[in-house]
């Protein structure tokens, strides 16, 4: 989606809402909304409507790689889901979690002006990051559309990173733009994917959603999606496809494991294994072993 087309989105997001008491309802989709946007999620739901993948399938994403998750995405029509270029804080942890999305524009007064009209009528100050960072939940990942800005584009310093990583239990948070105080973050034993580092605090910016679709890079997030990333990028997982591609990475993670064996015993040559076994006693043998292996995984699921 353009610039244009997301800002119309934004705009038409606000325009049918009227201020309520409850914070989570500020520039948002109703329940009502979420759920025809997320109607193909199989999974339980938030009270706001947001699709909550279960902790199970969150801790199964930790042995993920982007080429597993890539071997079921694209072939399902999903080909806009896998960010990259990222900073890395921990390239060698996995962050796994669902979507909370927000998404900034530059700042217009008028705009601005609005937002802040209904925040007030609604019991807010002012809408402002910590507004959305403290609607947060265990197992969130915070997923930031602040269009790469980098100057004032700082979502968070080490603080807010602090309370983030205690509000959803080392979710995790991925912000197309910067952060802040990088030295006191990268102490701290939680997952980040970041632009950018700046000094700036945040500012001349404006929230537009929260929890609304948002664009990340080249990828389309709803909220409720699964959050992957490893060392290269990040992936966000429709919550209709989560278990097929867990149960997938079981069956690669198990193909490897037999490939590596039969290369240990120095009797074969690649083409002989990988990635399928010609001889049929091997093929054969490689099947069992696939069954066995994966009735043994998974039974530690139960």
């Amino acid at each position: 989606m353009n610039r244009l087309g997301t800002l119309l989105l934004a705009t038409l997001v606000a325009a049918v809402l009227t201020p309520v008491l409850s914070h989570a309802q500020l520039f948002t989709l109703t329940k009502d909304q979420m759920v025809e946007l997320t109607a193909q999620n199989p999974f339980e739901r938030f009270p706001d409507g947001r699709p909550k993948v279960p902790d199970a399938f969150i801790e199964r994403a930790r042995g993920l790689s982007s080429e597993e998750v890539f071997a079921i995405l694209p072939a399902q029509g999903f080909r806009n889901q896998y960010a990259d270029g990222f900073r890395v804080l921990h390239p060698d942890r996995k962050l796994a979690g669902r979507a909370f999305t927000v998404q900034f524009m530059p700042l217009r007064p008028d705009l601005d002006g609005v937002i802040n009209a209904k925040a007030k009528a609604a019991g807010v100050p002012r809408l402002n990051n910590q507004v959305a960072i403290d609607m947060l939940q265990p197992g969130d990942v915070l997923v930031v559309d602040l269009f790469g800005q980098q100057e004032g584009g700082t979502i968070v310093g080490d603080n807010l990173f602090y309370y983030i990583m205690k509000a959803t239990k080392g979710g995790g948070l991925v912000v197309d733009g910067a952060i802040r105080d990088l030295e006191g973050i990268s102490r701290m034993d939680m997952p980040a994917y970041f632009r950018d580092v700046h000094p700036s605090a945040i500012g001349n910016v404006v929230i537009s959603g929260i929890n609304i679709p948002v664009r990340i890079g080249k990828t389309t997030v709803m909220p409720g999606d699964l959050v992957f990333g490893d060392s290269e990028g990040v992936y966000f997982i429709p919550p209709a496809l989560v278990q097929r591609v867990v149960d997938n990475a079981d069956e690669i993670h198990v193909h490897d494991e037999w490939t590596r064996k039969k290369f240990d015993e120095g009797k074969y040559k690649s083409s002989e294994i990988y990635g399928t076994p010609k001889d049929p006693a091997l093929k054969k043998e490689y099947e069992e072993y696939l069954k066995k292996r994966l009735e043994e995984i998974r039974k530690t699921y139960k």
